[in-house]
């Protein structure tokens, strides 16, 4: 399977888009969770 340079693009693009989201994600709950007091992933360790 021969795939164009377009493809190969439109791959790597596809893959950086959902790290991206998945980071962003995880940034914005780190920083609500810092700011609420909370613990990251539940749980109340006090």
């Amino acid at each position: 399977m021969k795939m164009t340079l377009t493809q190969k693009r439109i791959l790597y693009l596809g893959i950086i888009i959902v790290t991206a989201a998945i980071l962003g994600r995880l940034a914005v709950r780190a920083a609500m969770n810092f700011l609420l007091g909370g613990t990251m992933y539940g749980g109340n360790f006090l």
